[in-house]
């Protein structure tokens, strides 16, 4: 492959906050390295369909505190076909782009590895997902901006059911990932999460019922997992059956998570990142995600981002067992 000179810069899959944040610091960056920038609307829907601009510093002014994407995002099924990577890859080269940064979660760095193997273009990710899910870096973009969002709205919900001495599940996102619930459980003081990296042959609610219904405790929160079988909605309605002396309702968080503005860690977080792209781009690497750990940059190859699970600190558990009492 020849020398890289322009850039192309997408957003895919679920948007998060901080994602302007990182198209500014990839444009700016990359610019400032002599690279010129083009932005490509709608995710790999928008390569494929040849929604690409040109990219000045004035398109990214101003986006910094912004939550969402300028640049638009979507879920790709045409993307997920050869014949719809061949036609991405023909606007690539329509448009001399030489590279592409790629922001986004699992999905969307699994579609830039398979396009990069197909095509041998260079693809570099950044960790751009609320889930907090992606191995290799500590914290993804958006996840410490979605965390003190169900904060605030869990300290809201706890007047409330301390008012009317309630049990409340509340259900948030990460369906196949823990960190949110479990963290945002600690945060608020929660008397119980229900993760899926706790679902051993243990019942949770049993043991939670078990533990965390006390006397002294009129009132409780439940922090839940989302999941298509065992959501709020199911515990809730278990513990009508199975516990009917106790006043339940359930409050799905759903997509509110995902807006606002990002905190200042998800802004330097995104700035930090992209940066690191182009720097990646400088030194010749292919195929990686950008993370940071330990507060260095680190490149991670889009093979383990998206296959290795990322650890979770079961010791958590414990901590919200403990201070739950």
């Amino acid at each position: 492959m020849g020398k890289i000179r322009t850039i192309g810069i997408l957003t895919s899959g679920g948007d998060a906050p901080g994602m302007n944040a990182a198209i500014r610091a990839v444009t700016r960056s990359g610019i400032c390295n002599g690279f010129k920038i083009k932005g490509i609307y709608r995710g790999f829907d928008g390569l494929i369909n040849n929604e690409i601009r040109d990219f000045t510093t004035e398109n990214v002014s101003g986006i910094i505190m912004s939550g969402g994407t300028i640049l638009k995002s979507a879920r790709s099924k045409e993307f997920m076909t050869v014949e719809g990577r061949q036609k991405a890859y023909d606007n690539m080269v329509k448009n001399e782009i030489d590279a592409l940064v790629v922001i986004g979660g699992n999905g969307s760095l699994t579609g830039a590895k398979n396009f990069a193997e197909e095509h041998d273009v260079c693809c570099i990710g950044l960790p751009g997902t609320i889930d907090n899910d992606l191995y290799g870096t500590d914290s993804t973009i958006g996840y410490d901006t979605t965390m003190n969002t169900i904060m605030d709205c869990v300290d809201r919900i706890r007047d409330t059911a301390q008012s009317h001495e309630r049990i409340f599940f509340v259900e948030v996102m990460g369906r196949d990932a823990g960190f949110l619930a479990q963290n945002s459980a600690i945060a608020c003081g929660a008397e119980a999460a229900i993760i899926p990296e706790d679902s051993t042959d243990v019942d949770q609610l049993a043991r939670f019922m078990e533990r965390g219904i006390r006397k002294s405790k009129k009132s409780c929160i439940v922090i839940v997992s989302e999941s298509p079988k065992c959501g709020a909605l199911y515990y809730a309605d278990r513990v009508r059956t199975e516990f009917p002396h106790f006043d339940v309702r359930v409050s799905i968080l759903g997509h509110l998570q995902r807006g606002g503005r990002p905190t200042a860690h998800d802004r330097i977080l995104a700035s930090r990142t992209g940066v690191g792209a182009i720097e990646a781009i400088l030194q010749g690497q292919r195929n990686v995600m950008i993370g940071v750990r330990n507060n260095e940059i680190v490149y991670v190859p889009f093979s383990s981002a998206i296959r290795t699970d990322k650890p979770f600190d079961m010791n958590l558990i414990k901590v919200l067992d403990e201070l739950s009492i």
